[in-house]
């Protein structure tokens, strides 16, 4: 109907709404049958079990989230019931499910008009209908507080992000249990995760999806021709903004499958680098200078070492504003060295880190070899499980997932894989290749 009401002369808009009763007026921003996108964002038919929303940022998936819970508990009066009383809210944690979810400018309260408008029970961290029925927050990261709830439906926002992915997912489907269908609607940008793609290989699961231009009525028009310019036609753009599911690139050294397997928290480590990739210029349009942060526990020989990525610093700018990011960076985890390359800058690098702070612990390292040559002993760590993302760094790893045996697939230079290579190789194979094990004197 918005189309419909988007393509009438504006005199004829303003009899049709004229003519509308009062009540009917009132109505009118509350349905949302009227103004849905009908790719994407109306229920489909169909008897199915799970309807996976696809999209780009800011496509509109999580206000179909909403009003898919809303058509679900809500009856015809305020205090009908509706077809469902208990519903899951599943994010990726809980601050992120009652901020998206719950009070996000898309989200249930947001959505809902004032007569059947929900309490927020923020104690019970549960919202609860002039009806009665009742939606409850969980977060993903707590897979066993799933166990022992039921519910009749549910909503699960930004499962391909979840790094308990697999587990919160069983639980969940253990709970739906109530009433004589119980579905569950999962609204996440299409980020490769196993669970994701198995789900949607579901005889059982219905698929919408949809681009962030799609919804371009309601986002701001700088937003999207920022995004558009800068990561249009990228790995990263088809998966953030075409709503594009991606398959994993033939003959890549990673992929999202080994990255995701490998999460975990930070331990105690027994060395912290600051590793430097700077861009050949600092111009306007200029490469970013890839700076990743990493650590190591040394326990035992070499076979034993694990690595851990801390955080990926990496950003645009001049190279004073690149040295002093990666100066800060060595001060905030307490690092024991920085490390960059000098293929481009030489010199350069260390007397801009010199100028800032003339007593960091600095190693200058030159490529000798080819980027794909020097990526794949790190990617073979990765394989052996010896390397995990303390988080998810999502424009990292997708530049780890377009490097294959043949160079660099992706979009511009990896800056921070180079940097993440030298991290790794100065925590873990530099040091392997010096380790010297006991002799033991021959008799």
């Amino acid at each position: 109907m918005i189309d419909l009401l988007k393509s009438l002369p504006h005199e004829e808009v303003v009899t049709f709404l004229d003519s509308l009763s009062p009540n009917a007026l009132l109505s009118l921003p509350w349905l949302f049958e009227v103004w849905a996108l009908p790719g994407h964002q109306l229920t489909p038919e169909g008897n199915w079990k799970t309807w996976v929303i696809l999209g780009g940022r800011g496509a509109g998936k999580t206000r179909a989230g909403a009003e898919w819970v809303r058509a679900q508990v809500e009856g015809s009066l305020p205090k009908d019931a509706g077809r469902c009383r208990r519903v899951a809210l599943v994010g990726e944690t809980i601050e992120q499910a009652r901020e998206v979810m719950v009070f996000g400018e898309s989200g249930l309260l947001a959505c809902s008009p004032p007569d059947r408008r929900p309490d927020w029970q923020a104690t019970r961290k549960r919202l609860v209908w002039p009806n009665g029925a009742v939606a409850e927050i969980y977060s993903a990261h707590n897979p066993e507080s799933l166990r022992g709830p039921q519910f009749d439906a549910a909503w699960v926002d930004e499962l391909a992000k979840w790094k308990h992915g697999q587990d919160a997912w069983d639980m969940l489907q253990f709970g739906l249990r109530l009433g004589d269908n119980p579905q569950q609607v999962v609204t996440t940008t299409p980020r490769p995760s196993r669970l994701l793609v198995d789900l949607l290989a579901d005889p059982r699961t219905v698929r919408t999806s949809a681009a962030t231009e799609e919804n371009a009525a309601n986002l701001a028009e700088s937003f999207l021709a920022y995004v558009t310019e800068k990561y249009a036609g990228s790995r990263l753009g088809r998966q953030e903004l075409e709503g594009e599911l991606l398959t994993d690139i033939d003959g890549a050294l990673w992929n999202l499958t080994i990255l995701d397997q490998g999460r975990a928290q930070v331990p105690d480590l027994d060395r912290i680098v600051v590793a430097v990739d700077p861009p050949i210029t600092g111009g306007p349009g200029s490469d970013e200078c890839g700076i990743i942060i990493a650590g190591v526990t040394m326990e035992g020989p070499p076979k034993d070492w694990r690595a851990f990525v801390l955080e990926d610093a990496s950003l645009s700018g001049s190279p004073t504003v690149w040295a002093e990011r990666a100066v800060a960076k060595y001060r905030e985890y307490g690092a024991d060295r920085l490390v960059a390359e000098v293929n481009q800058g030489g010199d350069l690098v260390e007397t801009l880190v010199r100028q800032i702070d003339p007593l960091v612990p600095y190693r200058g390292v030159r490529a000798s070899r080819g980027k794909a040559a020097r990526a794949e002993p790190v990617a073979a760590l990765y394989e052996q499980g010896r390397v995990a993302h303390c988080g998810t760094f999502t424009a990292l790893e997708d530049q780890l997932c377009a490097m294959t045996v043949s160079g660099f697939r992706g979009k511009g230079s990896p800056d921070r894989l180079d940097a993440l290579v030298w991290a790794i190789t100065d925590l873990m194979i530099v040091p392997a290749a010096a380790y010297q094990r006991p002799r033991v004197r021959g008799l």
